[in-house]
């Protein structure tokens, strides 16, 4: 077919095709209506791809042709490195899976309309075709450049992207091989084309201290400074809580009042009483009152909606709120008057509460104590400590019986406890990693975890029967299809989870987890079982949080670094002065579902930014070990190899080319890698001594082979 018949042919359908009279119809119904003979229908079955492709019309689940948004979908694209992607649909119970030849030019983020070729059969979900780029999401690219005698290209840090960066000739900014640069695009490519652009900002050498997180910083769009207008709001806010401020408060400056947080942490945002009368214990959870600076629609509050959450990198925090407020008059520093919100809960001895009050008030801390201080104390009974805090003891002795308590009914009733070890990382003063460690939870840390979450369930059980707008932390069922998936492969091991009535409960994924404690498969099953869960997100309907087996919960306790909650405070303080009018609950019943989507968001982009830059660091600091061996456990088994984790947290590849003793086949059934003729087997939580042997910045990898290995090859 010539390119005038083509074009001919397009204009043809497309007309037909937006006739407000037609019908959609199948290929074999569009030859006949056309009068397209036989030997021509694969030349108009071209055609209509190509129509396809651009997105001028659509094609349905039973293969009729039609307008573009024929039984199509709009999602978000997310891209993988190899080329394929997801989309992500509003209300579709999985993603749909989109292959390399079928993205259509999209780039990971944008927002795409999408049909379905391949309906889902057992556990293989949908298969489609992107028909169009609804909008783009990269205008902005950050990457390590590559220069050519007259051109050059920008590897995206975003491995999804998946599509290096053509730069042409003089629009290069003067940046050389290893720079990490800012790109804009100025042509998003295609299917067969490379994005094309212009950089725009030379951020610096990949090997200059300190352009490593400031380009992670870059490619995830997180704020930098604050505007002007935010920091002359800030100006005005007063260093101290002035007597005005406290009128109208409940004064629990009298009581005995501590907070517990980690050595080096500046916005403490909350502090604990703790009292025992009869079998009547009376916790008093204490929260940075926020919303008394951060005004509705004030530059400070647009601002703090507009990040959502502080961000926890390696070697910065980048937070919600200014330091003025966050480590200032918000943070509720020793021996400061602090305005806070108050949930006061008396609880009976089976972890009950009986009653509870939610209150405005002004609180004084007695002293700031360390997780490391109180673990001290009620964990080792250390003499030196016991005595410097004498006056304390009786009252962390309270809070870890009344903790326990807690954790116990939690555990009865099905809470689910994923206790990965999370990384510490030590940089030196130009950013260098020097240790990676597990960072551990102790009694101390396990003791403000236990009463936030009294607090935030109390709360949001309150909200829910005043039927009022409110913001919830909800975490949805399982997909049912993913846990059968998981019950399979649990079996091979010997393990089994029950299902009722087609569905699975917290408490059997909790019972499974004890089960597989201290097991050489704990680590693979514990992470399986994770990722068979949906993510907690930010809702306006309370649906209950399946992780924690909770009916009612929210996010009450960190308004300094989270904006969900400084929302929730600013409507419960509305509601006790007066409760809310109906024009103010209309407002945030408009409101609210917008800044759950944004928030969840935000802080989904927030996460993925701290794991980039663990996994940057930890890349540098074994860097500095190639060559060197460490002890570790197998902890995931693959077709392609295995991966080791060392004491210290840091996961490597054993690639299977670098197992030359043998030759390996993957046992897919018992995760296992099997030699054909020596019989020796890899299996998961073996011990295993490897050796490093490099790292990759870019993909942030490392390889490991086994230490025999390299033996043989130094012999």
């Amino acid at each position: 077919m010539t390119e005038e018949q083509l074009i001919e042919r397009k204009a043809m359908f497309l007309k037909l095709f937006w006739d407000n009279t037609y019908v959609p119809m199948k290929l074999k119904e569009l030859a006949i209506l056309l009068d397209i003979p036989k030997n021509q229908r694969e030349e108009l079955k071209e055609v209509l791809d190509s129509l396809l492709a651009e997105g001028k019309i659509g094609i349905s689940k039973k293969g009729k042709y039609g307008k573009p948004d024929i039984s199509s979908y709009t999602g978000t694209f997310s891209g993988h490195q190899r080329g394929f992607g997801f989309v992500t649909v509003e209300g579709m119970e999985r993603d749909l899976f989109i292959p390399e030849d079928k993205t259509g030019g999209a780039l990971h983020g944008d927002t795409v309309m999408a049909v379905i070729e391949h309906e889902a059969e057992g556990t293989k979900r949908s298969e489609g075709r992107i028909i169009r780029v609804l909008e783009h999401a990269n205008r902005e690219i950050i990457g390590f450049y590559q220069k050519s005698k007259s051109f050059g290209f920008v590897i995206p840090d975003n491995q999804k992207i998946g599509k290096d960066v053509f730069i042409p000739q003089g629009k290069d900014m003067g940046a050389m091989t290893g720079h990490k640069v800012v790109v804009r695009l100025t042509d998003f490519g295609g299917d067969n084309k490379k994005p094309e652009g212009v950089i725009t900002e030379i951020l610096g050498h990949v090997n200059d201290p300190g352009t490593d997180i400031i380009s992670i910083v870059r490619a995830y769009g997180l704020p930098e400074e604050f505007p002007e207008d935010v920091m002359k709001q800030v100006e005005k806010i007063s260093d101290s809580v002035s007597e005005d401020e406290k009128k109208g408060r409940l004064d629990l400056t009298g009581l005995m009042t501590v907070t517990i947080d980690g050595e080096d942490a500046k916005d403490l945002d909350d502090a604990i009483t703790i009292s025992k009368k009869g079998d009547i214990y009376t916790l008093g959870v204490h929260i940075a009152d926020v919303t008394n600076y951060v005004t509705e629609n004030s530059p400070l509050d647009q601002e703090a909606l507009q990040r959502g959450t502080s961000v926890y990198l390696v070697d910065r925090v980048i937070p919600m709120l200014p330091h003025k407020l966050s480590n200032g008059i918000c943070s509720l520093n020793q021996g400061e008057d602090r305005l806070a919100l108050s949930c006061m809960m008396e609880i009976n001895e089976q972890g009950v509460v009986t009653g509870h009050r939610i209150a405005e008030t002004v609180i004084n801390v007695d002293r700031r104590m360390t997780y490391t201080a109180v673990n001290g104390i009620i964990t080792n009974k250390d003499e030196e400590l016991c005595k410097e805090y004498e006056t304390f003891v009786p009252m962390f002795d309270q809070m870890k019986e009344l903790a326990d308590i807690l954790r116990e009914k939690r555990k009865q009733r099905g809470s689910i406890d994923f206790d990965f070890p999370e990384t510490k990382v030590i940089l030196d003063e130009k950013g260098i990693p020097v240790e990676i460690k597990p960072y551990e939870r102790n009694a101390a840390t396990k003791i403000i975890e236990d009463f936030m979450l009294m607090a935030n369930e109390t709360v949001a059980e309150d909200y829910f029967w005043q039927e009022l707008p409110f913001l919830y932390r909800t975490h949805d069922n399982p997909d049912p299809e993913k846990m059968r998936g998981l019950a399979t492969l649990i079996n091979n091991f010997g393990y089994s989870i029950r299902f009722r009535n087609g569905e699975v409960y917290p408490k059997e994924v909790q019972k499974l987890l004890v089960k597989v404690e201290d097991s050489p498969e704990e680590a693979l099953i514990s992470r399986l079982a994770l990722r068979s869960m949906k993510q907690a997100k930010y809702t306006v309907d309370n649906t209950g949080h399946f992780g924690l087996a909770a009916k009612y919960y929210t996010h009450f306790t960190s308004p300094i670094r989270r904006y969900p909650d400084l929302q929730i405070h600013r409507i419960i303080k509305e509601n006790l002065r007066g409760g809310l009018r109906e024009k103010r609950v209309g407002h945030y019943e408009e409101l609210l579902p917008q800044v759950a989507t944004q928030t969840s968001s935000l802080e989904r982009r927030a996460e993925e930014a701290e794991r980039e830059t663990i996994k940057l660091k930890k890349c540098q600091y074994m860097e500095k070990h190639i060559g060197e061996e460490f002890e570790g456990v197998i902890s995931g088994i693959t077709g392609w190899g295995f991966y080791v984790e060392l004491p210290n947290t840091v996961e490597g590849l054993v690639h299977i080319n670098e197992l030359r003793d043998d030759y390996y086949h993957f046992d897919g059934e018992h995760y296992e890698l099997v030699g054909e003729k020596t019989k020796n087997v890899y299996k998961l939580g073996q011990s295993i001594r490897v050796c490093v042997t490099g790292t990759d910045k870019l993909l942030r990898t490392i390889d490991f082979i086994p230490a025999e290995t390299a033996e043989d090859e130094e012999d």
